[in-house]
């Protein structure tokens, strides 16, 4: 931050239920100021202390005032109304590309700590932690859903989120879900398997159960995204190289306030009808250079399972590029 400003006020009139009102539950919506114009804010009752920009500490001090009032005759605040009030502040800002500095990077879940290994898994979990929008692109066995999972249940546990949402495009190699046994729910099951073994692995199986009978963690096919808006989720899409373009950016205008998604996937595995093209491959195209939207790009060298999976990797790799047919 550049020159540093320090700003102190009190609201008035003292009231409880406006103050609770105002910051939202567990301090949200003073989280969210703090994010879109990067102050800190520190709070004592209805004492406020303010750090950061000059410029950015007033328009702070301003959003504050200005949602107190709106307090007066209104029970709630939506993270929309604050998020307006930022806005009109002129000042709001999106994440900036801070590069990740080298130090190990450590993932804490309530069953194991989890260090990413090398620098591309070290760099995908920094520009998680800075980011909103994050695709995670390449072979399989690099890591990319677990580390993505790692951080989601990290949120989670750190109150960062309220809730965690793991999506999957229904399309796997050959099969039509109408011809698989059972309900939607023994349908759609197999296809997020990799999903629950990972939380199982970093929650516990009745931990797990539990917070998704919930409905904080919430896995469903990702036809059940349309029409909804997801505020402070950690969202995941797996495998979105099955996703269309249609489905996409869908997907991506469902993103809601104080919200991280990770959109991982492999885009030499596309298995979509001939013809259709790839969402992930036409995102990567479109939003490559777009502010506060982090791409990493996985190897095979990156690829941290059984040193079998990455001779195969590679294996496939030079046999696509040589002499062989393409995929």
């Amino acid at each position: 931050m550049n020159t540093n400003d320090v700003k102190q006020f009190d609201l008035h009139p003292v009231d409880q239920r406006r103050l609770a009102t105002l910051c939202g539950q567990f301090d949200e919506h003073l989280k969210h100021i703090e994010k879109r114009l990067d102050i800190r804010i520190g709070r004592r009752g209805h004492h406020f202390r303010l750090e950061g920009e000059a410029e950015h500490v007033a328009a702070a001090s301003e959003v504050i005032r200005h949602l107190y009032r709106e307090t007066e005759g209104n029970d709630d605040i939506t993270p929309d109304t604050v998020h307006l009030f930022i806005r009109e502040s002129g000042l709001e800002r999106l994440p900036e590309d801070k590069p990740y500095d080298g130090s190990q990077v450590v993932i804490k879940t309530p069953k194991l700590q989890a260090k990413p290994r090398g620098g591309n898994q070290q760099k995908y979990v920094h520009s998680i932690r800075t980011h909103d929008i994050n695709f995670g692109i390449g072979p399989a066995g690099t890591g990319k859903t677990w580390l993505a999972v790692a951080c989601a249940v990290e949120a989670l546990k750190d109150e960062q989120v309220k809730r965690i949402l793991l999506v999957r495009p229904a399309v796997e190699a050959g099969e039509k879900l109408g011809f698989l046994p059972g309900d939607l729910a023994q349908k759609v099951d197999p296809y997020l398997r990799p999903l629950y073994d990972a939380l199982y692995e970093m929650l516990g199986f009745d931990q797990v159960t539990k917070l998704i009978e919930k409905s904080v963690i919430e896995i469903a096919p990702l036809a059940f995204m349309r029409g909804r808006t997801l505020n402070n989720a950690f969202i995941i899409l797996d495998e979105s190289q099955n996703t269309t373009r249609e489905q996409m950016k869908m997907f991506l205008t469902r993103i809601g306030f104080g919200s991280t998604a990770v959109i991982t996937g492999d885009t030499t595995q596309v298995d979509l009808p001939r013809g259709q093209n790839s969402g992930l491959i036409h995102a990567a195209g479109v939003l490559g250079k777009v502010q506060g939207i982090s791409f990493t790009r996985f190897e095979a060298k990156d690829v941290v399972r059984h040193p079998l999976v990455q001779r195969i990797v590679e294996a496939y790799d030079a046999f696509d590029d040589g002499s062989g047919g393409s995929h």
